[in-house]
């Protein structure tokens, strides 16, 4: 058997093999972040055969505050569970497993899109996105962030999603906790590398007390701002470490400050994937640029991670995981 053929279990989650759809921005939401008919049918062209073991929809926001874009998809209000229920059943329709990525963009954020003036760990510009000065978030507003994230991850779950994600990558907010970059604070939430993860484990630990032991929490972290200054791989191991013990089930990988596209391989991070594979043992996602079915399944027998995502090459082409499997099938049929 090909090992992206190969079931895996993480915790309470069985997925009946390691090809995934990491989260993708369609920007196809109403303006009030509703799901439309047109997300409902991306999703229902993306996941039909159900060839994607799992899906991991797009980062949510989860307060208007901490909304990164126009039209991205909302799980800031109860009034949004009815329509969440919607885009999951059709998800699960096609047999796909699927999951909910909250977010705060924090300085990623812009008043034109808001409504407000956006908020940071500091006051730094966004060395990714640029933009307008931020205000330094107080003891009072973390907390507040802390309990959206919880709020966000009980709707996730009441609409049926079959697990949440914490966004801490590509320079949004938890990322800008983490990296020392954007995080010069001089109290419990800065500094030390600890201190610079204490949100997370808030978060965590909130959202974790939410949703119960049983349902799948993962964090998409970037594990490397590859900026001078900025987190390493060494930071982000210390970090993964915390994560597992705080109750996370699985942790996908990519990028910091520097977003998504560096470097620039196929299979962009096998690397940070491969680090943080030695240091936890919960599974590890892969993502970022791949293109070929056969390269999935080498950095998988390389041992670079334990499940493997494919976001543009499917955006790009809706039959790609249906001729990929078919193509592992094969090879499977021919090393009997």
């Amino acid at each position: 058997m090909t090992k992206l053929l190969e079931p895996i279990q993480a915790g309470s989650l069985t997925l009946t093999h390691r090809l995934i759809m990491p989260p993708m921005a369609t920007s196809k939401a109403e303006a009030d972040g509703r799901v439309s008919q047109a997300i409902l049918d991306y999703y229902k062209e993306k996941t039909a055969g159900g060839y994607l073991s799992l899906v991991i929809i797009e980062h949510s926001f989860i307060e208007q505050k901490g909304k990164a874009s126009k039209n991205q998809l909302s799980v800031a209000e109860n009034s949004m569970i009815g329509d969440l229920k919607h885009l999951a059943e059709v998800i699960h329709q096609n047999g796909s497993k699927t999951m909910m990525q909250i977010n705060h963009a924090g300085s990623a954020a812009s008043s034109e899109v808001t409504g407000y003036s956006p908020v940071a760990p500091s006051a730094i510009i966004n060395p990714r996105t640029g933009g307008e000065l931020p205000h330094e978030l107080t003891q009072e507003e973390i907390a507040n962030i802390v309990q959206a994230f919880k709020n966000a991850a009980r709707r996730t779950k009441e609409a049926g999603f079959d697990g949440v994600e914490i966004h801490s990558a590509h320079g949004y907010l938890l990322n800008q906790f983490l990296s020392p970059l954007t995080n010069k604070r001089t109290d419990e939430y800065g500094g030390t590398l600890e201190n610079r993860i204490r949100l997370h484990l808030q978060v965590i630990k909130a959202v974790r007390a939410e949703v119960g032991e049983d349902y799948p929490l993962l964090l998409r972290l970037g594990a490397s701002d590859f900026m001078e200054g900025g987190t390493t791989l060494e930071d982000s191991q210390f970090a993964a470490r915390e994560f597992e013990k705080a109750g996370i089930s699985i942790l996908d990988i990519s990028a910091g400050l520097c977003g998504y596209m560096r470097p620039a391989a196929e299979g962009r991070f096998p690397a940070l994937t491969e680090g943080i594979r030695k240091v936890v043992s919960i599974p590890v996602i892969l993502t970022g640029g791949i293109t070929q079915i056969e390269t999935a399944e080498q950095l998988l027998i390389d041992g670079k991670a334990d499940l493997i995502g494919v976001g543009r090459a499917i955006l790009h082409d809706s039959k790609w995981a249906a001729e990929g499997i078919r193509k592992l099938q094969s090879m499977k049929n021919n090393q009997i």
